[in-house]
């Protein structure tokens, strides 16, 4: 039966058909309609006001990237639409399902002269050009009637592996619209089509190859929640486990079989233990250079089974693609128990200069959080030393979830995504970000007092952009600096601005764990500044002389199954 009713509420319901909770946005005059719809549709579906439209954006990936479900942004035009490049930017690379609905100004006015004009006539920006490059699908609806056809289009290429963005003229949310009911609900993208001679080769890889394997594991495992068919096909085999940085929820780190964290910001020993297994599958992610470096010469001395989308960055030997939590039950199913890779003692962390300048060392302050940490708690770590100390260090609990945004690697990311997942799981989400990227999107956290959201925001404070710190004292001449700051009592000034927020200042480990333990039973926000050296060097391989040499020491701690 159908019913007339605005664009813009056609959208809102239809959006609320797929299984989305929140629509995080800002307001604005051009995308002040789909509001008022959320309103009008029901307590089903929660629109939440950001404040700024990359936080909103990476609210809507973080609440994608953690629920495998379609993370939804809503932008007005203009600076409003401008300023979500950035985070979709993320979403694109990190082939995360978020639909960016954008409003333009009417139709009717294009071309001549109309404020925030972006339709490409009469010399403005081409909104369409401009979103097309930072999204996997971009249109602009031309009538009401397009719309239902053009959303269906966005939600599956999102659901595909996003962003996708649909620009709605304000004169078009407006106008009344016959059509029928929303769309069943979708739960999963729709899997490729798998070719038996894919999984042919595959078999014979597997089959023609004796001794250990090992499995390289990213995001995209995470992502489609592939985790229990990973876990299967890991035990099947007796194969040992490597994390990608982004992938560090995808594994059990408890698991006897899980070895450590590949790549820039991973742990010693993993070349030898790749070099070391007859056969290295590769599972969810095309290995760049941020998960594989210190792994090429491992990699050209084994065989290569590629289970994924798109093509690898790596030479494979064999590669099956289609869903993948299905590929990797229909392997388990086919495949037998190999020999153990050996000596995994030899798995470590990196052995850091020490440092001695103030405050709290990374180390010991993410072992502090660790050992907080709950089942199913989020961990969010931002770019920079916090974000390497984080991957490197710090242990994800049982069905915890641990996000780092290695696509484009934006400074800020995780104020909004974590306000994002946590709305969406309702579970204590740990923001780890440093000052630098507080004082770009920071502020953010007023939207998690707002809404009352469980996140814990805790920011390493060297008062300086210390990775760039490092990069200069490492290789260009260390006499000058650009990159520290005047220094600033942070969490001082959070408690004032936000007087019913719990924060706290920390200089010493001991005052971090008080203060966890302190926030344990906190409901809401929470705030912690950690105090620390902008000398210190993190553990991340490129700035560290010699990262292969020295004593292995434990590699990150394990936790309970």
């Amino acid at each position: 039966m159908s019913r007339t009713r605005r664009v813009a509420d056609y959208v809102v319901g239809r959006i609320a058909s797929s299984g989305t909770s929140h629509i995080f946005g800002v307001g604005g005059a051009n995308i002040e309609d789909i509001y008022d719809a959320i309103d009008r549709f029901g307590p089903r579906l929660i629109g939440v006001v950001a404040k700024h439209e990359f936080g909103a954006a990476t609210m809507a990936d973080g609440y994608a990237r953690t629920t495998n479900r379609l993370g939804v942004v809503v932008a007005t035009s203009g600076g409003g639409a401008l300023n979500l490049v950035a985070a979709l930017g993320e979403s694109y690379d990190s082939r995360v399902p978020v639909l960016a609905l954008v409003g333009q100004p009417p139709s009717t006015l294009e071309g001549s002269g109309a404020f925030q004009d972006t339709s490409g006539r009469a010399g403005t920006l081409d909104a369409t050009q401009l979103f097309g490059h930072v999204s996997r699908w971009c249109a602009k609806a031309r009538s009401a009637q397009d719309v239902p056809r053009l959303l269906e289009q966005a939600i599956d290429a999102a659901l595909s592996g996003g962003p996708a963005t649909l620009l709605l003229p304000k004169d078009i949310q407006q106008t009344a619209l016959i059509a029928d009911h929303p769309a069943a609900p979708r739960t999963k993208p729709p899997a490729d089509v798998v070719e038996s001679p894919n999984r042919g080769a595959a078999l014979d890889l597997m089959s023609s190859t004796d001794g250990p394997a090992v499995i390289l594991v990213g995001a995209g495992v995470a992502r489609t929640d592939a985790r229990d068919a990973l876990l299967r096909l890991a035990e099947v085999l007796a194969a040992g486990v490597i994390v990608a940085p982004d992938a560090k929820d995808a594994f059990p780190q408890s698991h006897p079989l899980y070895v450590g964290v590949c790549g820039v910001m991973g742990h010693r020993g993993i070349a030898g233990v790749v070099a070391d297994a007859a056969v290295c599958l590769v599972i969810g992610s095309p290995l760049t250079m941020t998960e594989r470096a210190g792994l090429d010469n491992a990699l050209a001395s084994t065989r290569i089974l590629y289970i994924g989308e798109g093509r690898p960055f790596v030479s494979a030997d064999a590669s099956i693609g289609g869903d993948l939590s299905e590929s990797l039950n229909w392997l388990a199913d086919k495949v037998t128990r190999r020999p153990p890779v050996p000596e995994l003692s030899r798995v470590g962390n990196l052995d850091v200069p020490r440092g001695n300048g103030p405050g709290v060392r990374y180390q010991p302050a993410m072992a502090a959080i660790s050992a907080r940490l709950q089942a199913g708690d989020g961990i969010f770590a931002d770019a920079g030393n916090t974000g390497a100390a984080a991957v490197h260090y710090l242990a994800v609990p049982r069905d915890g979830r641990f996000v780092v945004a290695l696509g484009m690697g934006g400074m800020g990311y995780t104020f909004g995504a974590g306000i994002g997942s946590a709305l969406a799981r309702n579970r204590r989400t740990y923001v780890l970000a440093g000052d630098g990227a507080f004082y770009m999107h920071g502020l953010e956290m007023h939207t998690a007092v707002e809404y009352h959201v469980p996140v814990t925001f805790i920011v390493f404070n060297n008062n300086a952009h210390a990775m760039c710190v490092t990069r200069e004292q490492a290789y260009f001449d260390a006499d000058y600096s650009f990159n520290r700051f005047s220094p600033a009592n942070i969490g001082d000034a959070i408690a004032t601005m936000f007087p019913t927020m719990n924060a706290w200042t920390v200089q010493t480990v001991d005052a971090l764990s008080r203060a966890l333990a302190e926030l344990a039973d906190v409901d809401g926000p929470a705030f912690i500044c950690v105090e620390c050296d902008p000398d210190e060097i993190p553990p991340f391989a490129p700035l560290i002389p010699d990262a292969d040499a020295g004593d292995v020491s434990p590699a990150v701690p394990r936790t309970p199954a």
